[in-house]
């Protein structure tokens, strides 16, 4: 296994890490704070937590299994050289754990909140189901072989296709709807830094080995940073540009009484008109 020519880099490296799953699980909160400050999820996609679980499961699976595992380990340095570094590292795995353990959160906030109209999608149940099953049959083709290393590889795939697939119903929602209220802009925020934070510690690992073999070893944190980054800017573009929030100048809670709802002036029609 590989080590580290430079002490700078290394600290540069750790630190991008930490700062990444720092901004990546902080950004879970505020929406989490929003549904229960609202005590409803109107405005947040369903399907997008839904889907948002599985890849995050996924995810967590091939981070484990290679960060923790010295026969994935094994099979990765055959495949790749022992002179390169394993493409995981400790932040990765805890922002995976952390992930899951916030989104079951939202999860439960979405079953007991008001949710108006919304219930999962038949689509997105029959993808969830799809990918599962799929991750059921691969492990069945890997057990004879102990071929753990390409499974994981199915994880990572997984996870990158969840990406790719559940902000689609959240950017659909807000289309639909043209507002983004109930979608806190503070998570697409914190998210989108934690995206180019994760290329930034990959371009240094890369610079330090002078190798870029981390970025197609790990092809699936590759591509999730892209996708994030990608989405993210067009959430931006729509809270900001597209569907900018406007605030009611008074609030229908500030409404207490039948009296706050008659007019100040009096349209009745049997007024008695003034002498001139």
């Amino acid at each position: 296994m590989a080590s580290w020519n430079s002490i700078q880099l290394e600290i540069t490296y750790r630190v991008l890490g930490w700062l990444t799953f720092t901004f990546w699980a902080v950004g879970f909160y505020p929406q989490v704070f929003l549904n229960f400050r609202r005590k409803s999820v109107v405005g947040l996609s369903i399907d997008f937590v839904v889907l948002n679980w599985t890849k995050h499961s996924s995810y967590l699976i091939y981070n484990a299994s290679l960060y923790f595992s010295s026969a994935v380990q094994k099979q990765y340095f055959e495949k790749y050289g022992y002179g390169e570094m394993i493409p995981v590292a400790a932040n990765d795995v805890a922002f995976s754990v952390h992930a899951v353990f916030v989104t079951s959160i939202i999860l439960f906030q979405i079953a007991i909140y008001e949710r108006g109209s919304q219930k999962v999608s038949k689509i997105s149940i029959g993808i969830v189901f799809g990918v599962w099953l799929f991750a059921a049959v691969c492990f069945l083709v890997a057990l004879p072989t102990h071929s753990w290393l390409w499974l994981i590889s199915i994880f990572n795939s997984i996870q990158v296709f969840m990406t790719l697939i559940k902000y689609t119903p959240q950017a659909y929602m807000n289309f639909i709807r043209k507002s983004t209220d109930g979608l806190s802009i503070f998570f697409i925020l914190l998210d989108l830094s934690g995206g180019v934070g994760s290329y930034a510690q990959m371009a240094v690992q890369s610079i330090d080995q002078d190798s870029w073999v981390n970025f197609y070893g790990n092809i699936g944190k590759t591509l999730l940073s892209l996708i994030c980054v990608s989405f993210d800017l067009l959430f931006i573009c729509q809270h900001y540009v597209l569907y900018p929030s406007k605030k009611a100048l008074i609030s229908p809670k500030m409404i207490t009484s039948k009296e706050d709802l008659e007019p100040l002036v009096s349209s009745d029609k049997h007024q008695v008109p003034e002498n001139v």
